[in-house]
């Protein structure tokens, strides 16, 4: 077998995989404790073998010492590589901590609530009004950039920004009275319907109640 080997006999190095591709495998598995890493370093085993029959002594004996040197050498290598990698990966900087999302959620779910409001308010004024508004509270612009942006006068702007506030203020205070009313009216609901829920059932019309109930039961069971 080494002869054949040696000389580069394809028919002679399959007979050798036959024999000792299990021996190799276990080998390496033993070594490695991963099956997948085990099948690569077999192969690779057989492949290194196979580059360096010719190095191969002549001697006779077993070659399953020489297939598990080669191999014992690549689980090292491998070995090797898996710790190398693993060092990159501790001087590589840790992963984000994912924060909890639910208060950016809840807080996006506030920010559109106050934005439909905000616009639900606005369309109640007019659209001059509203552009002054925008412009001088939203976007920051002073009377006289505002007025340069309209193409108004500055007094023009001073007199519609104090419209608009006023607006929006009796706005507020209209919202605030028909929040206040609803609660109001959800509360006296509240309220009756729990007075409702503790109220003793009505009294069945010719039924007894208390002590006379108590003293007919004798004279209706005589009865029956």
């Amino acid at each position: 077998m080494r002869k054949r080997v040696r000389a580069g006999e394809r028919d002679a190095f399959a007979e050798l995989y036959d024999q000792y591709a299990g021996h190799v495998h276990r080998h390496a598995l033993w070594l490695t404790g991963d099956w997948a890493t085990a099948e690569d370093i077999m192969s690779e085993t057989f492949l290194a073998a196979w580059r360096a029959r010719e190095r191969l002594h002549a001697d006779e004996g077993s070659l399953r010492p020489w297939l598990l040197g080669i191999a014992t050498h690549k689980a090292e290598n491998t070995r090797r590589g898996l710790r190398r990698r693993l060092a990159f990966l501790a001087r590589q900087r840790q992963p984000a901590v994912v924060a909890d999302f639910a208060p950016e959620v809840v807080g996006r779910i506030d920010d559109a609530q106050r934005l439909h409001a905000v616009q639900a308010s606005l369309g109640r004024l007019k659209r001059h009004e509203r552009e002054v508004l925008t412009l001088c509270v939203w976007s920051g612009l002073d009377y006289q950039q505002t007025a340069e942006a309209l193409g108004v006068p500055v007094g023009t702007v001073r007199s519609r920004l104090s419209r608009a506030r006023a607006k929006l203020a009796r706005f507020a205070d209209e919202a605030a009275a028909k929040a206040r009313a609803e609660n109001a009216a959800n509360a006296e609901n509240t309220e009756n319907t729990e007075a409702a829920r503790n109220r003793e059932p009505r009294t069945a019309r010719g039924e007894m109640t208390g002590e006379a109930a108590l003293a007919a039961l004798p004279v209706r069971e005589e009865t029956a």
